[in-house]
């Protein structure tokens, strides 16, 4: 269990010559708001999180009853009124909202009411990584959450503010290019207005673990935040080369799958744990690593999240549905039971004693499953290690054609010898647990898809 005596970093004053106790700025003391509660919330029981999410809920619901035109009959529909309580029953007959709703329904999704409290609107733009991008609408009020859960997770993982942290991920085009990067003056919007930080520094996702590496021994960071494939590239560059980099204190990987294997690897090579973050654009974190644990805890406090089978009902631990998010504070596009896409399994109670629900692991999507002729289907272990243990194998990526066909594509110095050909698809065989037909094409690159995420495994079934 967290101690509740260790040192918390203090918050930026806005008044000269006041240094403690703090008086922060109108922004920062709304931050400051939320984690205050948060310390509090984080230790609630899991049935007086529920409580308190419903209350949200309810006024939530009734918001968009009576403002969105998309939800008026759908909800009424399921039993949902203004003013009425919500129960389980009701919560269970609302219908889940899919990426194809979003799209289709144009701005029937927006409140035709939005608060005055919660003003300024700003638009979001997924990157469209499931081939179905969606546009949705935040308010201040999410970017608050946003910014407050950012923070939790500094504070939960006891980073040093006054350190540097380095990203290595999407940019807009033409920007954080190599060698120079980009620069900041501080962690960003929400660690950076609220606390005194070091500075940050950023390069594209686009570049190649040998020019991050280079990069990153010149910037000396303490904290670096990447997506999970780079990082695996990064692991595999610096193992093979001896590349180390003094001063690193902890990784922290958004975007994709990780498992315990590239978790492995990074403490193993680069000295480091890796810490995992849960989200989406379009919802907003969704659930942050245990700091005394590699499983996640929701963020309970904003967004209501269900781990459903096939038949709706709410898994219990130990298994594995679908993930479906309703943010509890989004009054200008409500996104009420939204099926994301992602699958995950739901974990046992914390031993840290948090009540913050439990996601052992997330598996991904379901264009990431292998299908076998049987029928079955489940995510394949995709670790690149192993592989490149067999051949020179710069990038690999695994695409499912039929159910008895895959094709390989490879980016590698040479084409691989007949020997390297059968040990690694006796890997794949083992790994996938079935004899496909394996086929190997070879590429100049493989580019990742929007958004710089990088699929392993993919389906075209």
């Amino acid at each position: 269990m967290v101690s509740r005596d260790s040192a918390t970093p203090l918050p930026k004053s806005s008044i000269p010559g006041i240094v403690w106790p703090v008086l922060p700025g109108p922004a920062a003391a709304g931050r400051q708001a939320l984690l205050q509660q948060f310390e509090q919330s984080q230790w609630l029981s899991p049935a007086a999180l529920r409580a308190q999410q419903e209350r949200q809920l309810s006024i939530l619901l009734s918001h968009a009853v009576a403002t969105a035109p998309y939800y008026g009959e759908r909800l009424a529909a399921a039993g949902v009124s203004p003013g009425k309580s919500l129960t389980a029953e009701t919560w269970a007959r609302v219908p889940l909202l899919r990426r194809e709703d979003i799209q289709q329904s144009g701005t029937a999704l927006h409140s035709k009411a939005v608060p005055v409290a919660h003003r300024p609107l700003h638009g979001i733009a997924t990157s469209g990584s499931t081939g179905k991008p969606v546009e949705v609408m935040g308010t201040k009020i999410t970017r608050l959450f946003w910014d407050a859960v950012t923070l939790r997770d500094h504070l939960w993982h006891r980073r040093e503010f006054g350190t540097k942290l380095a990203a290595i991920r999407s940019f807009p085009d033409g920007k954080a290019l190599y060698p120079r990067g980009a620069r900041g003056r501080n962690w960003g919007p929400g660690a950076g207005s609220s606390y005194p930080t070091g500075p940050s520094a950023g390069l594209t996702i686009t570049t190649t673990a040998k020019q991050q590496a280079e990069w990153l021994r010149r910037q000396r960071p303490a904290y670096l935040l990447t997506f999970p494939s780079a990082l695996g590239d990064l692991i595999r560059y610096c193992q093979d080369n001896g590349v180390a980099f003094p001063g690193l204190r902890e990784v922290r990987t958004i975007s994709e799958t990780v498992d315990i294997e590239l978790r492995t690897a990074c403490r193993e090579v680069l000295g480091v744990p890796l810490t995992d973050v849960y989200s989406t654009q379009e919802t907003g974190y969704l659930a942050l690593q245990c700091p005394d644990h590699p499983h996640y805890h929701v963020q309970s406090e904003s967004v209501f999240l269900e781990v459903l089978d096939e038949a709706g009902r709410a898994c219990a631990a130990g298994e594995t549905g679908r993930v479906v998010v309703t943010p509890l504070h989004n009054f200008a596009m409500p996104l009420i039971r939204y099926e994301i896409g992602d699958y995950a399994e739901v974990g046992l109670p914390c031993p840290c004693g948090r009540g913050l629900p439990i996601l052992t692991r997330i598996l991904g999507r379901v264009r990431n499953m292998v299908t076998l002729p049987s029928g079955e289907r489940y995510w394949p272990s995709m670790t690149a290690g192993r592989y490149a243990a067999i051949a020179p194998i710069r990038q690999m990526q695994m695409v499912q054609k039929s159910l008895e066909l895959i094709e390989v594509k490879l980016v590698i110095a040479r084409p691989l010898t007949a020997e390297e050909e059968r040990q690694l698809r006796e890997l794949i065989h083992a790994r996938i647990r079935h004899p496909f037909q394996v086929t190997f094409t070879y590429h100049d690159e493989i580019p990742r898809g929007p958004g710089g995420k990088y699929e392993d495994f993919k389906s075209e079934l």
